[in-house]
């Protein structure tokens, strides 16, 4: 087991780690890139910002918004005959949604569009947008068209 509360780390401000500065993108193949945009920009509200054909042999399309720190990448290898399916049933994107309004909007977005709600493989991500008893956790998880699934958690990441 690792230690999560180690004294001894600096504070991100603190620390000359280059990566703490960084923009992340979060890149991987689909066989269909049109067959997962509407569940990443209509119900998710990503915007697309950027796509390409044919470079190098890749189609690909760039999702986020442009005042945040991290986008996803979609793309698809020509020739390249695969799956496309997330290898486990616990491949997870996590989206912290502190406010229950903007949760319940996002949730409700995600519904009126037809993607249902299903079963995380991890119970901590269960919750059905009800408060748990004992502390735990209020979450819906939604799958893609390639089975990667996403969580809106209502709640704050600490």
């Amino acid at each position: 087991m690792f230690n999560q509360s180690n004294p001894s780390t600096p504070a991100v401000s603190d620390s000359p780690n280059p990566l703490f500065k960084a923009h992340l993108r979060i890149a991987r193949p689909t066989p269909s890139i049109p067959s997962v945009l509407p569940f990443y920009i209509q119900g998710l509200g990503f915007t697309l910002l950027s796509s390409f054909n044919n470079h190098n042999g890749f189609d690909g399309a760039i999702l986020g918004h442009p005042s945040l720190p991290y986008h996803l990448e979609f793309t698809t290898q020509h020739g390249h005959e695969h799956e496309g399916r997330a290898p486990t049933k616990d491949n997870l994107l996590v989206f912290y949604l502190p406010d229950q309004e903007e949760w319940t909007l996002a949730v409700e977005r995600m519904q009126s569009l037809g993607f249902e709600s299903v079963r995380a493989e991890n119970p901590w991500w269960e919750g059905d947008g009800k408060e748990a008893a004992d502390g735990g956790t209020e979450g819906r998880t939604y799958e893609d068209a390639d089975g990667w699934k996403v969580v809106l958690y209502r709640g704050v990441w600490n």
